[in-house]
């Protein structure tokens, strides 16, 4: 890239990979919109309802917490999850703008 004056900060770059890379595949928007459907709800009830194996709704949900889509709250042996629109919202602006229809 001769000549060119982009530039990127690292930790921004490698936090919005990871947020796309969460928000890019499809059983975690699946997991994001039932979420989303029921404002907070319990791990159990999120695999049980969408038919998935408890082991595989915690890795997506792992991937989606790290990269900060939702949130938990462990109470006693539950743990409730939600969704941090802030990050949603941002991410969708972002994608939006990318591809010229913000």
């Amino acid at each position: 890239m001769k000549g060119t004056k982009v530039t990127f900060e690292t930790d921004k770059l490698e936090y919005a990979s990871e947020l796309m890379r969460a928000l890019a595949h499809p059983l975690r928007l699946k997991i994001l919109e039932f979420i989303d459907q029921n404002e907070t709800i319990n791990v159990n009830k999120i695999y049980s309802t969408l038919n998935l194996e408890q082991s595989i709704t915690s890795q997506h949900l792992k991937i989606l917490r790290m990269a900060g889509v939702v949130s938990v709250e462990v109470t006693g042996k539950f743990h409730i999850y939600k969704v941090n629109y802030d990050v949603v919202d941002k991410a969708s602006y972002a994608v939006k703008r990318f591809v010229g229809k913000a």
